[in-house]
């Protein structure tokens, strides 16, 4: 079987270099360079820490009323 004819249960090579001439140097760069693009599939979103949220930086009210005062340092 020559380099050019695959199997049915082969798969076809995702790169193939065709130039005789090539260094491995050469071929090493231009693995790089696609190995970087990635695939089609988005990155993940990383999960928000809460120490970022900017929620956490809004004060909330204090209770209000007869006897809340000592509400106040109950935890909520």
């Amino acid at each position: 079987m020559t380099p050019d004819q695959h199997s049915p249960d082969t798969p076809a090579p995702i790169l193939q270099v065709v130039s005789p001439h090539a260094t491995p140097e050469e071929i090493a760069a231009i693995v790089a360079v696609f190995s970087a693009l990635g695939g089609n599939a988005p990155a993940p979103q990383r999960p928000r820490s809460e120490w970022a949220n900017p929620a956490r930086r809004m004060r909330t009210s204090l209770p209000h009323g007869p006897g809340q005062w000592r509400a106040s340092a109950l935890p909520r």
